[in-house]
């Protein structure tokens, strides 16, 4: 498990994201610091190609989110 934070249109995040079963699945969950805005998904590796799964939100949000995001 991991816990950062980073910037993403123009917002600056608490980003936390956990491996589990061995590194094939991953979670990313970030809330707005100072703010309302969350972003949550999940991501399989498997034998087919990896499987972005959003967790109750669009998957664009999700994408541009993780395209955007800058580490601080």
């Amino acid at each position: 498990m991991g816990h950062f934070t980073g910037r993403a249109g123009g917002k600056r995040y608490g980003v936390v994201r956990q491996a589990f079963a061995g590194g094939r699945a991953e979670k990313l969950v970030a809330e707005e610091l100072g703010g309302a805005d969350y972003v949550s998904l999940n991501l399989y590796r498997l034998g087919s190609g990896a499987r972005l799964k959003p967790c109750e939100m669009p998957e664009e949000k999700v994408m541009r989110f993780v395209l955007e995001l800058v580490p601080e």
